[in-house]
């Protein structure tokens, strides 16, 4: 039995298939690991192939992408919408058509895309506040805090609990970007007084604990912690890199 058992080995090892394979499960395994997936980690050490396929369809490709993982945009649409939109757009070239068309290309990580899309849509209608909002974080998914700053502060003035505070905290983001720090605290006050955001909680610990206020940031780390513990599983999923940086924030945080 070992002797076939060996032959076998031997045989998956030295075909180019088999590498793939084995490159396959360690991809998937690696990923479980920076998730804490630990259930998911076990699975595929006990079982490779057949958990490795059933965690990549389940888990790793119903996260969201690298570019935007951890934000989220209402409305965001599935990659099949695009030739939907896209047909649309020839036939009616409405504003509002442009401005969906952005957010699936966001949610995606395309973020030159969305942002031409959403400047389609400014050019036919300049007033729309979620556009404006969608705009500013794309802008500031680049890099490009200032100017997402002008956009994102005029639609939370016109609307503080825009989008459920999606906007209010990409203002704070951008805020922090700039370093406009105290201004920022406060954006993120307002934010956690009204919603429970694990986004907001971290970044505000954080900022709270770069000034010296241990005791507040530890509160608002264990809050997101512990609400994590009890949360559905696609929420776990979609805040999964919050709770991260919470745990590793309580790491540094002097008892």
């Amino acid at each position: 039995m070992l002797a076939l058992f060996l032959t076998e080995l031997t045989a998956f090892l030295t075909h180019p298939v088999g590498w793939l394979i084995i490159a396959f499960c360690l991809w998937m395994l690696v990923d479980a690991f920076r998730r804490e997936e630990w259930m998911w980690v076990a699975f595929i050490i006990l079982f490779p192939l057949l958990n490795a396929v059933l965690y990549f369809f389940m888990v790793y490709r119903a996260a969201p992408s690298l570019p935007s993982r951890g934000f989220v945009l209402p409305g965001q649409g599935a990659r099949g919408r695009i030739a939907e939109l896209e047909k649309q757009i020839q036939l009616l070239d409405k504003a509002h058509h442009h401005t969906e068309l952005g957010d699936v290309y966001f949610e995606q990580g395309k973020l030159k895309e969305a942002e031409a899309c959403y400047l389609r849509a400014l050019e036919r209608d300049s007033q729309d506040l979620d556009t404006r909002a969608h705009f500013g974080q794309c802008l500031l998914r680049q890099g490009r805090a200032a100017d997402a700053q002008t956009y994102l502060a005029a639609v939370c003035a016109e609307n503080p609990k825009h989008e459920y505070g999606e906007s209010l905290m990409a203002l704070a983001e951008a805020q922090t970007a700039l370093g406009q720090g105290e201004a920022a605290i406060a954006t993120w006050e307002q934010v956690v007084s009204q919603h429970s955001h694990a986004r907001a909680r971290v970044q505000l610990a954080e900022l709270l604990a770069a000034k010296g206020q241990h005791q507040r940031a530890r509160e608002l780390a264990e809050e997101v912690v512990t609400d994590d513990k009890v949360a559905p599983d696609y929420q776990r999923r979609q805040e999964q890199p919050w709770v991260a940086r919470a745990k590793k924030l309580l790491k540094g945080l002097v008892p």
